[in-house]
């Protein structure tokens, strides 16, 4: 397999090259790789649902009206201990 690179060069902080770098998985892992995983981990494949959307949306209108329970309350109506 043949690799085409292209070259890029960027203007980093300090502080964001020192992240990069605390995220390889092995000294001699390219910066390429890193930042590919990160920008795979930032795309998300599958789409929510419109299920999954109402879901979301009704659990947030349930905590903007203060109806929570507390683990304890949980637990105690679901028998757990």
């Amino acid at each position: 397999m043949t690799c085409m690179a292209a070259t890029t060069t960027i203007c980093l902080d300090p502080k964001v090259k020192d992240k990069l770098a605390s995220l390889k998985h092995h000294s001699r892992e390219s910066y390429s790789s890193v930042i590919e995983r990160l920008a795979n981990l930032a795309i998300d494949e599958k789409p929510l649902s419109d299920k999954a959307i109402c879901g979301i949306e009704e659990a947030l209108e349930d905590i903007k009206n203060c109806r929570l329970h507390s683990e304890e309350e949980i637990m105690k109506e679901f028998d757990l201990k």
